[in-house]
């Protein structure tokens, strides 16, 4: 990538099945209930002058409208070209069985002709509305079926060959459900998006991934300080507050969150943190092209796992299903 101004930091890539080249960090733009459309598209904006490359989108985030306009603007002022930008979007729930309109939905409020990887944003067409409540269901939920799921994968497969998706992705999957259903795949997926922090490693999940050619993108890498309320539990480890972490961010003279970010990047993911500050969003870039942990913090890091699940994901819950493991059964 040319880099027209030395002062930019580009974060550097990674490969992935289809060729195509990955930055190793990407911006999240889940604005949860805390950020409006426009103040994450600013967020967006001064990211990538930033030098931020990588954007995460998703249909139910509702701000593609609002980031395309922003992605227009970047691109007219020269700052990138389109082929620099990897972007990503997401099929929502209430889509699956109707694929090809949400992506042309999603192309169109980004103002764009493809989208460079397009995920299954949750593994079965089970709705909820925006911001509902924790206790909120729908009583059509029901649980995980491979046949619907590759359904709705045939739909992205045929998106793929048509050239509107570049790479097919899938997210909050478990190893059950991949065994299940990847042996199905005509096109085999390019990346998982998980959940993916120093208090939740997933190092199952992790490898099986990785040893299929799969690249992790880990969401709430920071462990998700912003998430929903509904998704909050006394339970829950802050991973920037794990004292492993808080002790290797002081002998390296920086925030907890460039510790959570380096060992996410180290051990071979992609982190999509969020933040509308620049301050924090031109920190999160720099701390993952210097300054890497030692082996021993590492291994520091990997020995503190507290399995902690913080995106539950109880919203999606079925008739006969009362807890939120079920979905990742």
């Amino acid at each position: 990538m040319e880099n027209r101004n030395s002062e930019i930091r580009l974060a550097p890539t990674r490969k992935l099945r289809n060729g195509a080249e990955i930055p190793i960090i990407g911006l999240g733009t889940f604005g949860s209930d805390k950020y409006t459309a426009n103040q994450v598209a600013e967020a967006v904006y001064g990211a990538v002058k930033a030098g931020y490359r990588l954007i995460d989108c998703a249909a139910v985030y509702q701000n593609e409208k609002e980031i395309g306009e922003v992605i227009a603007k970047l691109i007219a002022e020269g700052v990138v070209t389109r082929e620099e930008l990897f972007i990503t979007s997401k099929v929502w729930n209430d889509r699956h069985r109707d694929v090809e309109a949400a992506c042309n939905e999603s192309l169109r409020d980004l103002g764009l002709d493809y989208v460079d990887l397009y995920f299954i944003h949750w593994p079965f067409p089970n709705y909820h509305a925006p911001g509902c409540s924790g206790d909120a269901r729908n009583p059509d939920s029901k649980p995980f079926s491979v046949d619907e799921y590759i359904d709705t994968y045939r739909q992205c497969e045929k998106l793929y060959k048509e050239g509107k998706i570049r790479a097919i992705g899938m997210s909050n999957m478990t190893v059950k459900k991949l065994e299940a259903v990847l042996p199905l795949c005509e096109i085999m997926p390019a990346a998982l998006e998980m959940e993916l922090h120093p208090a939740f490693q997933q190092p199952e999940l992790f490898k099986y991934v990785k040893d299929r050619d799969i690249m992790p993108i880990g969401f709430c890498p920071l462990g998700s300080p912003s998430r929903p309320e509904r998704d909050r539990t006394d339970e829950d480890v802050a991973a920037m507050q794990m004292p492993e972490i808080v002790e290797i961010a002081a002998a390296h003279g920086i925030h907890p969150a460039g510790v959570c970010l380096k060992w996410s990047a180290q051990i071979g993911a992609i982190p999509i943190p969020f933040s509308v500050k620049p301050e924090q969003y031109k920190a999160n870039l720099a701390y993952v092209c210097e300054d890497p942990l030692t082996d021993e913090e590492m291994k520091k890091i990997a020995a503190a796992d507290r399995n902690c699940r913080l995106i539950k994901g109880q919203v999606f819950l079925w008739e006969g299903a009362d807890d939120w493991r079920a979905i990742w059964e």
